[in-house]
């Protein structure tokens, strides 16, 4: 199942660069929020920080979750040693908080969207999201793959890791 879970996400993920929303349910729901990550090449950067950030356990949790989740190109794009300096234990804190604008608690599948609904995540502040004939975003990020369901929620892939508003 895991060989074929992978296979699902890089073939939803290979065929769909561009902002167009694709809506898949492939049969993963065995499996919770982190173990789909792992098993899926182009999040292991999001893994990675997860790791950093001591959330592997509260997104293995019960959840319901919904997760934006960044690809490993997403992460690469942010401004060079940002990664690097965000994956040290002494900024712990300030990866935690970008990590956690990232996941909303409850099970927010694409269908519950509208444009312009507004979304609080677990750090606290909100994120908008967008619905329009090119595909749905959230803030400014283009969800690439949607519904990818899990035993404790659901992972939305998107093109940009969203950063939180500066306090």
């Amino acid at each position: 199942m895991s060989s074929l879970t992978a296979l699902i996400f890089s073939l939803v993920f290979s065929f769909n660069m561009s902002t167009e929303l694709v809506v898949t349910e492939p049969v993963t729901e065995d499996k919770d929020i982190v173990s789909l990550a792992v098993e899926t090449e182009f999040l292991s950067t999001l893994v990675a920080a997860v790791q950093a950030g001591d959330l592997v356990g509260v997104l293995q949790g019960d959840g319901p979750f919904t997760v934006f989740a960044p690809t490993n190109e997403a992460f690469a794009s942010l401004p060079e040693g940002t990664l690097a300096s965000l994956l040290k234990p002494e900024n712990k804190d300030q990866l935690v908080s970008i990590l956690t604008y990232h996941v909303v608690a409850g099970k927010v599948m694409s269908g519950d969207l509208s444009n312009g609904m507004k979304a609080t995540t677990v750090n606290g502040n909100t994120v908008t999201i967008g619905v329009s004939d090119k595909g749905v975003t959230v803030n400014d990020a283009n969800v690439s793959a949607a519904d990818i369901s899990a035993k404790n929620g659901v992972v939305h892939v998107i093109d940009k890791v969203i950063l939180p508003p500066a306090k």
